[in-house]
């Protein structure tokens, strides 16, 4: 098994920033019935103003290559396309456990 870890970043005030938190982590919790590969999703809004970080993902895939198939679906394209203009930076870690 993989996981997959993502942090975003995202630019504007705190109320855009949120707004399109919001929409993203939608978008991202309703990825596993239209990936297969996806066994689950964990998404977390930041709540701490201390920290740098807006959004936090978790997803579960069974291999390396998953994350690939994950990445490139058009499900996730979509979802991803939510951030354009609004991500000012991304942290990634892929480990297997």
């Amino acid at each position: 098994m993989v996981k997959h870890i993502v942090m975003f970043k995202l630019t504007g005030t705190d109320a855009e920033r949120l707004e399109v938190a919001k929409k993203f982590k939608a978008a991202l919790e309703a990825l596993p019935a239209a990936i297969d590969v996806l066994q689950s999703i964990e998404v977390g809004l930041n709540q701490n103003p201390s920290e740098q970080w807006d959004v936090v993902l978790t997803a579960i895939v069974p291999t390396m290559a998953d994350v690939a198939t994950y990445a490139n679906h058009p499900a996730h394209l979509a979802a991803a396309g939510l951030l354009k203009g609004h991500k000012e930076n991304r942290a990634c870690v892929d480990y297997e456990f």
